[in-house]
């Protein structure tokens, strides 16, 4: 089939309109492009094999293997708005072929970075506690009733995982004057030291950190690194968030270590979601729970959108995307996030 403009498939499944297809959006895409679109699911495979030949680029996390990019040949890029690296692409064959393949991850990464120094503020001062024993007549004023808070200024930090979530965390931190220790294998000790960070073994973040940040985005390597020998090396009393992805952690550990006043914790991610009714956090005394909020904000997704529509008119204009993240075929192949 013959196209006057260029054609693109848009199959953002689980994004929906609202998030990634505003009228806005639709309006320019409209007239830049032949639009295919598919929301409510992944696009069946009739509807991909219908416009693999003329398909220039594909909007969402569509199966794309060897044997479907070699039916693709005008594709120029893969551009992934749910944000998380999934196997059902051919990255080093894309990377091969000169396709681009890009994540729209760093648009939620302001707003988790804002989720998780809140949370670490509230977790040392003792905020939800002070609510409840104010709200119960039992309230303490001034010092009587900061016996257990500590602050954030001048404080030793750790992070664990330095990627789009530690770049966006850190420049926030900064200003409270705090050591920021880090911890990632991917990462050269060079590199930490050029952004003004402490490169470190995890041994030492996890021992040596009284706010800890737990921001490691779990792979086919690191599922349940931190297990409940590590988790047992974080010094009493710490503040925990789990801020990334919940499998990087032995859950149920970190959870019966948290209950029992072990350290602090603040948790936005679970193992399971939604979370069953039955689950073991929904009984968990001293644990700050939000259910996945950090980085769904309206914000985030004008930061998608904004960021995908630069990227296309760039390709488009057959110039290279600038905003969105690249994918690393050897990192992104060994991603595990659902």
């Amino acid at each position: 089939m013959i196209h006057e403009k260029p054609l693109i498939l848009f199959d953002p499944f689980p994004r929906n309109e609202a998030m990634v297809f505003t009228p806005d959006v639709s309006a320019e895409l409209g007239r830049l492009s032949t639009l295919v679109t598919h929301f409510g699911s992944r696009a069946p495979d009739d509807l991909v094999e219908s416009v693999l030949a003329d398909v220039e680029i594909i909007v969402g996390q569509t199966a794309m293997g060897k044997d479907r990019l070699d039916r693709a040949p005008k594709l120029k890029a893969i551009l992934n708005v749910k944000a998380n690296w999934e196997p059902n692409i051919d990255y080093a064959e894309c990377q091969r072929r000169g396709i681009d393949v890009l994540s729209a991850a760093p648009a939620m990464a302001p707003a988790v970075a804002e989720y998780c120094l809140g949370q670490a503020i509230s977790l040392a001062r003792g905020l939800p506690a002070a609510d409840r024993l104010f709200r119960d007549g039992l309230e303490k004023y001034g010092i009587g009733g900061n016996g257990r808070a500590y602050s954030l200024y001048d404080a030793p930090v750790g992070l664990i995982g330095y990627g789009n979530l530690g770049r966006a965390l850190a420049p926030l931190l900064k200003p409270f004057g705090c050591r920021i220790a880090v911890h990632d294998p991917w990462l050269s000790d060079r590199y930490l030291e050029t952004q003004g960070l402490v490169p470190a073994s995890l041994e030492e973040v996890l021992t040596q950190s009284r706010f800890l940040f737990i921001l490691a985005g779990v792979t086919s390597e690191n599922e349940g690194f931190l297990d409940r020998a590590k988790l047992a090396q974080i010094p009493e009393d710490a503040s925990v968030i789990l801020g990334s992805r919940a499998e990087v952690v032995e859950f149920d550990a970190f959870l019966e270590m948290a209950g029992e006043g072990r350290f602090r914790a603040a948790v936005d991610v679970f193992p399971e979601e939604p979370v069953p009714a039955d689950a073991l956090s929904r009984q968990t005394p001293n644990v700050l729970f939000s259910a996945h909020l950090a980085g769904g904000l309206e914000p985030s997704y004008a930061r998608i959108r904004d960021m995908m529509m630069d990227d296309i008119r760039q390709i488009l204009a057959g110039l290279p995307p600038l905003r969105m993240q690249r994918a690393e075929p050897r990192q992104a192949a060994m991603a595990r996030s659902r």
